[in-house]
């Protein structure tokens, strides 16, 4: 089974050393200019002109986020003590 999982856990973290590191000082810029653009996107009304696949993908993103967030707070706390599961 481990031999099995090799491959799959060699993809993992080698995707994950690339996803997950911070940004690095030179990004910041591009950074600020993307969310620039969402807040002017927003103001404009620009969310109501994407396709249903576009919005499935936002909502998934969106969840992803949610969960990481849940994730390091049950990390953070060292339990699920606490927490209405």
């Amino acid at each position: 089974m481990a031999k099995k999982a090799q491959p799959h856990a060699s993809k993992f973290w080698s995707n994950a050393k690339v996803e997950m590191l911070p940004p690095k000082m030179s990004e910041w810029p591009a950074i600020k200019k993307s969310f620039i653009g969402v807040k002017d996107a927003a103001l404009a009304g620009k969310f109501l002109d994407v396709t249903v696949k576009e919005a499935c993908v936002n909502t998934l993103v969106a969840a992803e986020i949610a969960f990481w967030f849940y994730v390091g707070e049950v990390i953070g706390r060292r339990s699920l003590i606490g927490y209405n599961v």
